[in-house]
């Protein structure tokens, strides 16, 4: 007969933070990845950088803002003030109907000397736009991936009696150099235009050859400091184009990833074997060096997913197996160490990280894009 259980439960703040990850990616160099931008992003960013400064000997920075669809304005604008000069321009407003706005940077930035690269894709949007963009412009980091979204709108939200709310576009962001970050659009297929406009972009080629980017002369500007040209036409363009790295997907990989199944093996593995693995494994340096995923786990993991219909090939294993093998790596070091844990393993498969390492180790290669 069922029968009530009782629990005890405590209620308490669960913090959503917006730093996903941060750790010393090389000797001197730190990596931080912020997914969105909230009230708190400064804090937890200044708490990272003083971390990494004085536990670690940082001095240049990689700001990973792939994937982030950006949030609290004032956020970007908090976080581009650390990296720029007093009264340097970080965005602008321009509408019909209100004057123009100007944001500059009201105070000296602690970082304004150490190189910085930000890391973007196609779905780094609004606030990470707005970043990424200020530290462009002023030629003061060196911007690596694929042109961002391309969401600039100043909204302005009207609550009405029903609890209901419109939002009534007033202005559009610009980049210091003069760039409208918002992307072209037809007033009367505003929504078409935008649910269309990534799988344009994969369909023309964007996203796998910088040679498929073509841009007006009209839109070319330059930047503050250097001189270099930069252009407009919606998003932000980085200085180094990353394609889009599709060679390790499979439907294999697709019908793994979509039924959880990498998640699933990863969590009842590491619950089989905690233990032995701190014992194994007392740091997150010595994981990352020595754990491997064996053949057994993957023939264990292939077995999962056989269990929900999934049906391995042998097409699908040579193309995606070893890309898997990392990601299962990642999820078990996340689970026994924490979510940084997870990023400095799974990065190394990221192409936009490999090359902003690339460029941010190596000064002839910064100072090509970015000369003293």
């Amino acid at each position: 007969e069922p029968q009530l259980i009782d629990f005890h439960i405590t209620r308490d703040d669960i913090p959503i933070n917006s730093v996903d990850a941060y750790y010393m990616a090389a000797p001197g160099v730190g990596y931080i990845r912020i997914s969105r931008f909230a009230e708190t992003t400064l804090r937890e960013m200044v708490d990272a950088l003083n971390d990494m400064r004085k536990h670690h000997g940082m001095r240049d920075l990689i700001i990973d803002l792939e994937d982030n669809g950006g949030g609290y304005l004032n956020a970007a604008i908090e976080l581009a003030n650390l990296f720029l000069p007093k009264g340097a321009p970080i965005v602008s407003t321009r509408g019909l109907r209100q004057p123009p706005m100007e944001f500059d940077n009201e105070v000296e930035g602690q970082l304004t000397d150490n190189r910085i690269v930000v890391m973007v894709n196609q779905y780094s949007a609004s606030a990470s736009e707005i970043l990424a963009g200020a530290l462009q412009d002023n030629d003061r980091g060196v911007v690596v991936g694929r042109r961002t979204f391309g969401k600039g709108l100043v909204q302005r939200p009207f609550p009405l009696p029903d609890g209901s709310m419109v939002r009534l576009t007033t202005a559009h962001y610009y980049t210091p150099a003069g760039r409208s970050i918002q992307k072209p659009y037809k007033r009367d297929d505003f929504n078409d235009d935008y649910s269309r406009d990534i799988i344009d972009r994969f369909n023309s080629g964007e996203l796998m050859s910088a040679d498929s980017i073509h841009f007006a002369d009209s839109l070319k500007v330059n930047t503050l400091r250097l001189k270099r040209p930069v252009y407009g036409g919606g998003g932000i363009m980085p200085d180094r184009f990353v394609p889009l790295d599709t060679a390790f997907y499979s439907p294999w990989y697709r019908d793994m990833v979509a039924r959880g199944i990498l998640n699933r093996y990863a969590q009842s593995y590491i619950d089989a074997n905690r233990r032995q693995l701190k014992k194994q494994y007392p740091s997150v340096e010595r994981f990352i060096e020595r754990f491997e995923v064996t053949d057994d786990m993957m023939a264990d993991l292939t077995a999962l997913g056989t269990e929900q219909k999934i049906e391995a090939d042998e097409e699908g294993i040579a193309t995606s197996g070893p890309y898997m093998r990392e990601i299962v790596k990642a999820l078990i070091a996340r689970d026994l160490f924490d979510q940084s844990a997870y990023y400095r393993v799974s990065n190394r498969l990221d192409p936009v990280y490999v090359e902003a390492l690339r460029i941010i180790t190596d000064p002839e290669a910064y100072s090509a894009i970015l000369p003293d």
